[in-house]
């Protein structure tokens, strides 16, 4: 009897040991891109207030994705990829080729970076290298770049701050275009790279890009079409914020863009061609503006239909448009959070988005645009030229001052509520105010 127990246990056990251990194996090998989507408990947190009962977001599921703070970066697999390919070059003078398959061979060595590609957004942005002419202008700047790192911060969003010109002839606005170009080549994980100038601000710390929207497109600017299409304006659109696909389309696209550029011997005439298409432009030289608007009007069918012209919400705002509703913003959106006591609740900043989740159902279709009150996703200080000083003369510098400070306060103190913490005027930068339990009740 001992010898058969002792043989049933070495004929039975040690496949079920066996078997344990290869699932052991397998589960250990895929831990890091298993997800697990677990329904919200709709009990678990709860509070009354006023003879009142809450439940913080009973229907919204919470998923918890293994892996997606566990990146391995210290391991980069030996296999060779376009960065051993010496012919390979992050300047802009040579054109890549097959991106498309370069990009997702790097990605098939690299699969943990696969999961969520989709919404991966890298955002890229820059400044001038020499200190600015405007003695606050390098303060100014800070606060612009602060406000780019906050959201992405709340957002997960990579951030590269450019200072330096990629190309030494291609500067001003041209400098964008080499400098997102390298950020495809060192970001292949980075499905978007998203451009936006330095003297833009996120004014909405919460509101997301609709990616969805943009599934069928390869870039998108803010912009009107009756402008372009119809009247031919070079303010049809505004080139100063983008978001453009990592992909082959973006790398041909960016080549015969820059093409109008300064560092090609026909700058000369491709700022006449541009003068002659758009007859509001009124200056000669070629520009990356009215060049976007050219090469809509005269290769929609090569380009125009992967380009998306975003037109519903403030993609990026006119500052002059925006500054003056930011205190009637405020009210509204303080009338609605003193009616939902959840609204009310302090959280993590980390949390932030299931409450935004929760006020869009009580902003319902509140618009933007002049005669909406809903946040300005971006306002972009166009023409106020913060670091030169150089202002658009329609307008004082002193005016461009304080509608940067006010704007930069209106965003901060959504981002400083978190901390506990407001601005108590949108004219103060220097001073803030702990906010009181259950603001703003």
């Amino acid at each position: 009897m001992h010898n058969r127990r002792r043989s049933s246990f070495f004929s039975n056990g040690i496949p079920i040991v066996a078997g344990t251990a290869v699932a052991l194996l397998l589960l250990w090998a895929f831990w890091p891109i298993i997800s697990f989507t677990f329904p919200s408990p709709r009990h678990t947190i709860n509070f009354k207030a006023k003879g009142h009962s809450y439940k913080i977001f009973p229907d919204i599921n919470h998923t918890i994705v293994t892996g997606v703070l566990n990146f391995n970066l210290t391991h980069d697999p030996p296999e060779p990829t376009f960065y051993d390919d010496p012919e390979l070059t992050y300047t802009i003078n040579k054109p890549i080729k097959n991106w498309d398959e370069k990009r997702q061979e790097w990605l098939s060595l690299h699969p943990r970076f696969i999961s969520g590609l989709e919404e991966r957004v890298m955002l890229v942005t820059g400044s001038q290298s020499k200190a600015c002419q405007n003695p606050i202008g390098d303060h100014l700047l800070l606060r612009f770049f602060k406000n780019k790192v906050d959201y992405c911060r709340i957002h997960g969003y990579d951030i590269f701050y450019n200072n330096v010109l990629f190309h030494p002839e291609m500067f001003t606005y041209w400098a964008k275009i080499p400098t997102v170009r390298a950020a495809m080549l060192a970001h292949p994980e980075a499905e978007w790279i998203w451009w936006v100038d330095s003297d833009a601000v996120f004014t909405d710390m919460d509101f997301k890009l609709p990616l969805k929207r943009y599934k069928n497109h390869n870039f998108v600017v803010h912009g009107w079409p009756e402008m372009i299409y119809k009247k031919k304006s070079w303010t049809g659109l505004n080139a100063g914020v983008f978001l453009i696909r990592n992909s082959q389309w973006a790398l041909d696209f960016m080549d015969v863009w820059s093409g109008m550029g300064p560092q090609t011997p026909n700058y000369e005439k491709w700022g006449k061609i541009l003068k002659e298409t758009c007859k509001d432009k009124f200056f000669p030289e070629s520009d990356d503006q009215t060049g976007l608007v050219y090469l809509l009007l005269k290769e929609k069918e090569k380009w125009g239909n992967k380009i998306y012209v975003e037109d519903e919400y403030y993609f990026e705002g006119y500052w002059e448009e925006i500054v003056g509703k930011l205190e009637k913003i405020n009210e509204k959106y303080n009338t609605i959070e003193q009616k939902v006591r959840i609204l009310r609740r302090r959280h993590a900043e980390k949390m932030r988005e299931g409450y935004y989740a929760l006020l869009e159902e009580y902003l319902g279709g509140v618009g933007y645009g002049i005669e909406g009150w809903r946040r300005p996703f971006m306002t972009h200080f166009t023409g106020c030229q913060p670091c030169s000083g150089t202002h658009n003369e329609s307008y004082s510098v002193q005016k461009c001052w304080d509608a940067m400070k006010k704007v930069l306060n209106f965003a901060d103190n959504q981002v400083l509520r978190a901390y506990g913490f407001v601005h108590p005027s949108l004219g103060d930068s220097s001073s803030v105010v702990p906010l009181p339990f259950d603001y703003p009740s």
